[in-house]
């Protein structure tokens, strides 16, 4: 456990081995995540990461999640021992936790975390002392450089083999807080601590009892005139009072006055009321300039070697449903997945450098004015910057943030923000119907478009959220508190870690949904009713018989004629009355319908049908650029690309984001208001572009 942003997930990672998320920002963790480690030959321990808190009078829920815990009220988890991980450079808040917890009389081993950055501050600190005056075993490690990480692990076994002795000194008399209230609790559960007890006193009504039990409690708050305010700023002021003697006895610090620090003339800088916004546009407008600048050649790598691979399928296997399933159904597949893995990894590379190196948190601080003018905080940049790579986990990271109306806003918001699943679909759109041109030798007219599509996300969240707010009654007062991290270089060993991780959760995740709807829609694609097969068939085997001289035309049109009449092409043309006005044909209706399991399926539907279609060894690209309409127009024109980009960026298209919002917000109503709002606001929107290029 520890505070927010003092390097507890880095060393959980340094001690398990995990490779879990890191990020230079508070409230990266927003559920516990566990890992094993070998303390000795014969001792082994699960090592669970927390959520960061503050202290212990949660506000949030992540920070529930790990109160519970400590009070023993979660039912999965009970802990032997607390592994306290307090920042050296900022030791005098983190103290204040770290006597919370050795007054629950637990055992405790702090480890003393940051300390290179507290040398650089000047400052010194007395382990020994602070050690003997906390009670408990204090030791300063160093998870990046994996310094004093044996050190540690041996207190850790020390503390078991002594049977889990907690700290027999308290770091205030907590019993002089409440004595007659806290008796009475300690009659009711025989052998809690009296700081223990205050806590069931103040957040009875959240813990698992029974109604007798929580009956009992209240009356004695009742009897004996219990006041949980006064309790707890009383008990705040006194250990605040005891960390200062602390602090003047064991810890040299220099005059805050004396020296200003990088970050702050940094700060001074990216946080300054103009240059800031200039600098943050500056960064984005970067961010997607090098998706498509630094992805381009390995793209184009990827997509030359799977043409040549149908290529050479073709030359040399035999005409046969097999082989047709092997290059139209699971090659055309995987054709789908790879090309696109260069612009995840290099997205999220870069997301994960502005995190590690303490960007993000400043993201978050210049947007705050604006976020509060729609009824949103700056602490929801966090999820909606983090939905840019995915919704599922940047909604259950809204826990952090302490206004149920602003949580629920940035949960019903947080969607439409593109994430990387939209990519595949952007990238190939812009490929068709924008110029692969330059300004300036530098300025990709593709990139611009590309963050524009991201821009109208934004814009879009934004007005959402200023219209919902009037409907949502829900009255609480907001404010923002952000801890600013210092400024670091990126750990690269992370971000490689990251791009790499984020590539196979790619593959395997979306890849599996992806190929199974490749290999599900090449049977729809190449099978149908019997007698419309048939008469298909029969058709063309008597033209081909008196037109020897147009075999190659006819072929295609037969092709062409049998996809229309497979289970694919009735299902499609069901479906393209409704989505004709957006300038749609049926192929794309199956796409936008296969692509609610999961966005970036879409792609893979177009390969699938597109091959089946027309069996020759152009790439996708290719193939969608010559598609035609009935009358010759293309199918992808500029207004119907627009139109299928608004779509995607507007929709709701993912399963696992609805079931996510269901379990956050406990209720099915959200995730119903949320699907209707964004597919009507999707549909209107699309039609609008379609007929504004038209």
């Amino acid at each position: 456990m520890g505070n927010p942003n003092s390097g507890k997930t880095s060393l959980f990672n340094a001690l398990t081995g995990l490779n879990q998320k890191v990020g230079n920002f508070p409230g990266v963790t927003v559920d516990k995540k566990t890992g094993s480690l070998s303390l000795e030959e014969n001792l082994k321990v699960s090592l669970i990461d927390l959520p960061g808190t503050y202290s212990l009078y949660p506000r949030r829920a992540d920070e529930w999640v790990a109160y519970k815990v400590l009070m023993n009220a979660d039912t999965e988890i009970k802990a032997d021992i607390i592994l306290l991980v307090a920042d050296a450079s900022n030791l005098k808040r983190n103290l204040l936790f770290c006597s919370q917890i050795i007054d629950l009389k637990v055992p405790v081993v702090v480890a003393l975390t940051m300390n290179d950055l507290a040398s650089k501050n000047g400052i010194n600190i007395d382990l020994a002392g602070l050690e003997a005056e906390l009670g408990v075993p204090v030791i300063s490690v160093n998870a990046r450089k994996n310094k004093g990480l044996t050190h540690l692990k041996k207190a850790l076994a020390h503390t078991i083999h002594q049977q889990l002795q907690p700290s027999t000194a308290s770091f205030i008399d907590n019993k002089a807080l409440a004595p007659q209230s806290i008796e009475a609790v300690q009659q009711l559960f025989p052998g809690m601590s009296d700081y223990a007890a205050i806590h069931h006193l103040i957040n009875h009504e959240e813990f698992p009892f029974d109604t007798i039990t929580q009956d009992t409690i209240e009356q004695i708050e009742i009897d004996h005139k219990f006041n949980p305010t006064k309790t707890q700023a009383e008990e705040i002021l006194q250990r605040y009072q005891h960390i200062k003697q602390i602090m003047r006895k064991h810890v040299a610090e220099p005059d805050p006055m004396e020296r200003k620090m990088l970050t702050d003339r940094i700060d001074d800088i990216l946080l300054n009321q103009r240059w800031g916004y200039i600098i943050l546009l500056s960064v984005l407008f970067m961010l997607f300039q090098s998706i498509f600048w630094l992805a381009r050649f390995p793209m184009d790598a990827i997509e030359y070697c799977f043409k040549q691979t149908g290529l050479y399928l073709n030359e040399h296997l035999a005409a046969s449903w097999w082989s047709d399933l092997l290059t139209n159904g699971l090659l055309a597949g995987l054709s789908g997945i790879l090309v696109f893995i260069p612009q995840i990894m290099i997205l999220f590379g870069l997301i994960t450098i502005l995190e590690d190196s303490g960007y993000m948190a400043r993201i978050s601080f210049l947007s705050d004015k604006l976020m509060r003018k729609v009824g949103l905080n700056g602490k929801s940049v966090m999820p909606m910057i983090s939905g840019f790579a995915c919704a599922v986990p940047a909604i259950m990271s809204t826990r952090n943030i302490e206004n149920k109306k602003e949580r629920l806003l940035t949960i019903l918001v947080t969607p439409l923000m593109s994430c990387s699943a939209r990519l595949p679909v952007y990238t190939i759109l812009i490929s068709l119907v924008i110029d692969n041109k330059y300004y300036f030798g530098f300025l990709s007219l593709q990139g611009l478009v590309m963050m524009g599509l991201y821009l109208l996300g934004l814009v879009m969240a934004l007005i959402v959220s200023y219209v919902l707010k009037g409907f949502i009654k829900l009255k609480e007062k907001s404010f923002f508190i952000l801890e600013l991290p210092v400024y670091r270089a990126p750990r690269w060993k992370n971000v490689g870690i990251t791009m790499i991780e984020k590539a196979k959760i790619f593959v395997m995740d979306a890849g599996r949904i992806i190929m199974l709807i490749s290999l599900l829609l090449w049977f729809l694609s190449s099978f149908g009713p019997g007698s419309r097969m048939q008469q298909v068939e029969a058709k063309y085997t008597v033209l081909m018989q008196q037109h020897p001289a147009n075999i190659k035309s006819l072929q295609k049109n037969y092709s062409a004629e049998k996809l229309q009449n497979s289970y694919a092409g009735i299902l499609g043309q069901a479906i393209e009355p409704v989505i004709k006005p957006l300038g749609y044909d049926w192929k794309i209706g199956i796409a936008l319908i296969t692509s609610f399991a999961a966005r970036e399926v879409f792609v893979g539907t177009m390969a699938t049908l597109y091959s089946v279609e027309d069996n020759d060894n152009s790439s996708l690209r290719e193939k969608l650029q010559s598609a035609r309409n009935e009358d010759g127009s293309k199918v992808y024109s500029l207004a119907a690309a627009l139109s299928l980009m608004v779509f995607y960026v507007l929709a709701m298209q993912c399963m696992s984001t609805l079931a996510v919002v269901k379990r956050e917000t406990k209720s099915w109503k959200w995730p119903v208001i949320q699907f209707l709002y964004m597919t009507g606001l999707a549909y209107t929107m699309s039609l609008l572009v379609y007929w504004a290029f038209k």
